[in-house]
């Protein structure tokens, strides 16, 4: 599995993000060709996650989405941002062997 590609919508536009394993540091990856490309580290946070397999389509993320957010509360947890759809798989890959997740960061409830 490579890593993955994620998008979060940013008001009317959406940020695409590629995720770089931990292996790589600002100062070891490629400048980028593209001025509209960005290279900046984030700090971690602590996200749920569903995983699932299929198309790529919106319904289905937002049914997946929804479910997620079904477990986020039932288990006492706080969304804290934005959703996060995360692809695995480049786009000529069967449907039915696409590896998707569905990322929310979170933050625990009072225990």
């Amino acid at each position: 599995m490579t890593a993955p590609v994620t998008q979060e919508r940013k008001g009317e536009k959406w940020r695409i993000t590629f995720l770089m394993p931990s292996t790589y540091t600002l100062e070891t990856l490629p400048e980028p060709l593209d001025e509209r490309v960005k290279l900046r580290e984030t700090q971690e946070r602590l996200m749920a996650a569903l995983k699932y397999s299929g198309t790529w389509s919106r319904q289905r993320y937002k049914e997946k989405e929804a479910l997620l957010i079904g477990m986020i509360k039932e288990r006492g947890f706080t969304q804290i941002g934005v959703t996060i759809w995360a692809r695995y798989n480049p786009p000529f890959m069967p449907w039915f062997l696409r590896k998707n997740e569905v990322l929310i960061p979170v933050e625990r409830g009072p225990q």
